[in-house]
């Protein structure tokens, strides 16, 4: 059975986002492009709330045909538009969407039935709306994180509204970047 697994970055005090949804304390460089570029590469499948699809596709489909596109935005724009994408949303339809499937009820029965497809990881991306849901549902099955040296203070956290915990393993994958930024990952603990 595929995972879900969430990526994101994070504050060193739990927030993913400012208490705007300012994400500009978040730091990334061609060396967290590059490993995330090369992890995310065999993925086949990418999940996102309404929020972060509409961003991502408002820059994605053509970043990489731009003058000037860096190596990333060109890599990473031949990625976006070959992954199936999924997106949440009690909003949008399907009318006019290449490659996206939309899901507006039933989370559980139509996330686990794309779980059961043959394939690899299905990644979330930032999204953490769509995260606070999938974390109530049991549905998230790992974390990769990237710890941002700044505390904010206030802001979106990524865990809230937990009615249940949540036992975490640590997996031995762990790398610091030069601009400072820790990643972790996790997978959930069923037993």
């Amino acid at each position: 059975m595929r995972k879900i697994i969430s990526f994101m970055h994070i504050s060193l005090d739990g927030f993913v986002a400012g208490p705007n949804g300012e994400m500009g304390w978040i730091k990334v460089d061609e060396e967290i492009f590059d490993y995330v570029g090369k992890r995310i590469s065999e993925g086949d499948t990418a999940l996102y709330g309404r929020v972060t699809y509409q961003m991502m596709e408002s820059y994605w489909p053509a970043a990489g045909t731009k003058p000037g596109a860096s190596r990333h935005d060109i890599e990473h724009s031949k990625w976006y538009n070959n992954v199936h994408k999924v997106v949440l949303s009690k909003t949008l339809n399907e009318t006019g969407l290449t490659n996206t499937t939309i899901i507006s009820d039933n989370l559980a029965d139509k996330l686990n039935e794309i779980k059961n497809r043959p394939g690899n990881d299905i990644a979330l991306f930032g999204s953490p709306t769509a995260t606070h849901s999938l974390l109530q549902l049991g549905l998230i099955d790992g974390f990769w994180l990237f710890v941002n040296p700044i505390v904010l203070g206030q802001g979106i956290p990524l865990f809230t509204d937990i009615k249940d915990k949540i036992k975490l393993k640590l997996v031995p994958v762990t790398r610091q970047f030069g601009c400072g930024v820790t990643e972790l990952n996790y997978v959930v603990d069923r037993q």
